[in-house]
C-alpha cells in the first residue's frame, strides 16, 4: 500500500500491459525517439548498465542494432557474468565483466588522474 494515499501498489515489472508505459514513460520514449533521428550516423556512446536477460529488448537489443547500423557507435557494457555483444558489433564494444559500482569509481579515478596531468 502507499504510504501517503494507502492505494494498492505493484512493483514495476513486465506482468502486463501497464509495464512503465504511462504518460511519462511516452513523453520519454518520443524525446529518445526525436534525439535519435537527430543524431544518425553521429558518434555516440550507447553505455549499457546491469541489463540482465529478463527484458533485453528495452536497452540491449536495441543499442545492438543501434551500433550495428552506425560504424560511428561505440557500445559499452558493465555487467558482471553477462558482460557480452554479438561478433558482428564486437570491434566496436567495450565489454566490462565487473562490478558497476567499482569500475565507474575506477573510470572516475582515471578521468580525475588525467585532468590533474593535462591528458
Amino acid at each position: 500500500r502507499c504510504p501517503r494515499c494507502g492505494e494498492e501498489m505493484t512493483t514495476n515489472l513486465r506482468a502486463d500491459e501497464f509495464f512503465v508505459e504511462d504518460a511519462g514513460w511516452h513523453a520519454a520514449a518520443e524525446r529518445y525517439e526525436d534525439w535519435l533521428a537527430r543524431s544518425e550516423r553521429r558518434r555516440m556512446l550507447l553505455l549499457e548498465l546491469g541489463v540482465g536477460a529478463s527484458t533485453p529488448g528495452i536497452i540491449k537489443y536495441p543499442f545492438w542494432a543501434l551500433t550495428k547500423e552506425n560504424p560511428a557507435a561505440l557500445y559499452c557494457v558493465m555487467n558482471r557474468g553477462e558482460a557480452v555483444a554479438p561478433q558482428e558489433i564486437a570491434a566496436q564494444s567495450i565489454l566490462v565483466d565487473e562490478d558497476i559500482d567499482a569500475s565507474l569509481k575506477a573510470l572516475q579515478e582515471a578521468m580525475e588522474r588525467s585532468a590533474r596531468h593535462g591528458d
